[in-house]
């Protein structure tokens, strides 16, 4: 499967989305602008909390959150013109928000993939050119950098993704076709959803919302009920390109470990277990492990049905998946696993791939 993105007026990036409806796709929601044309602060803590039980409206997350959002525009120059001399550039919108109040913002990978320049909005108009800190496109994240006063810098705080359950009130904010600031509610549809990157490589544990997002709320904050960014908005499943009542959003336990790598000046590292896996009653059934991994070294064996990492229960291969990626290469876990009618635990050094 490639992932390629269409840089012409209301360009749309589409992948089938595994498990998906048949017609339905999965939409990157970046939305194209204008017609095609021939021509340091000290860092604010940023917490990771677990879910408050605090319950704001959702004028009250509007209020507080909205200054902390930014619209991304990037421009896209395309040199491979038929015409000597002259290229054509246009234009994608997507959404962003402040992680620190050393200006770094948080958008979609797609939103500035390609870009040969990009400027953020602030909620009050005021612009800047940004610059890009860094990507990984097997998580579909971006790291962006202004230069902006601290006055306009307002964090988002990240909440914990992990608390998260089917039925919790969500918030998004973003810009929609051009419509900045927008603000729609809704739940959580599901959790532990894959959905697919602009590589290909699938994102795991994503959140489902009914909450309205279309194109042009990518990368946009996802909100709980306490005003925490619990995801980023990416993709919506739809047979007309429109909204349909589902859309995801990576979660914020993966947003924060990317991120802080992005932000080092690292390349992303994944962690890596080493198995294929299906599914299996009250757990994710070891079809093959592969030579030299973590899990080979650790005796995972064909056949042994992985019940709990670290003590957590493990419901599904999406499940597994999932907790694993919410790890670093080199952490250590304890896999639990059921063999030949027996329970063992099993210390596995997790490995990294590329």
């Amino acid at each position: 499967m490639t992932w390629t993105r269409n840089r012409v007026v209301a360009g749309v990036v589409a992948a089938t989305l595994a498990g998906g409806g048949a017609g339905a796709t999965a939409v990157a929601l970046t939305h194209g602008s204008g017609s095609s044309t021939t021509t340091t602060a000290t860092a604010a803590p940023v917490a990771t909390n677990t879910a408050s039980k605090a319950t704001l409206s959702v004028g009250q997350i509007a209020k507080r959150a909205t200054s902390g959002v930014v619209e991304v525009d990037a421009t896209l120059t395309d040199t491979q013109s038929p015409y000597p001399g002259s290229s054509s550039q246009s234009s994608a919108e997507g959404t962003g928000f402040v992680y620190d109040t050393k200006g770094h913002i948080i958008t979609n990978q797609h939103v500035v993939d390609g870009a040969s320049k990009v400027r953020v909005k602030f909620s009050d108009g005021s612009t800047y050119t940004a610059t890009v800190v860094g990507t990984d496109v097997s998580t579909d994240l971006a790291v962006l950098h202004v230069n902006a006063p601290a006055s306009k810098l307002t964090p988002l705080t990240l909440g914990d993704s992990s608390a998260l359950s089917v039925g919790d009130g969500v918030v998004a904010i973003g810009n929609p076709f051009g419509l900045d600031s927008t603000v729609t509610s809704g739940i959580v549809s599901a959790l532990d959803r894959e959905i697919s990157a602009p590589d290909g490589t699938p994102i795991e544990g994503a959140i489902q919302t009914d909450a309205a997002i279309n194109h042009g709320n990518s990368g946009g904050p996802l909100f709980n009920l306490a005003g925490n960014v619990i995801g980023v908005t990416s993709q919506i499943q739809s047979d007309s390109g429109g909204n349909d009542g589902v859309g995801f959003a990576i979660p914020s336990n993966t947003v924060k470990t990317v991120v802080d790598q992005l932000i080092a000046g690292k390349t992303v590292q994944h962690a890596l277990l080493g198995v294929t896996v299906g599914s299996a009653t009250n757990g994710a059934t070891v079809s093959s492990v592969e030579s030299g991994s973590a899990a080979a070294d650790a005796g995972v064996q064909n056949g042994d049905v992985i019940t709990a990492v670290d003590g957590t229960g493990i419901s599904s291969p999406q499940s597994l998946r999932a907790i694993i990626a919410a790890h670093k290469p080199g952490d250590t876990i304890a896999l639990t696993v059921r063999r030949s009618g027996s329970t063992k635990t099993l210390s596995v050094r997790l490995g990294s791939r590329s």
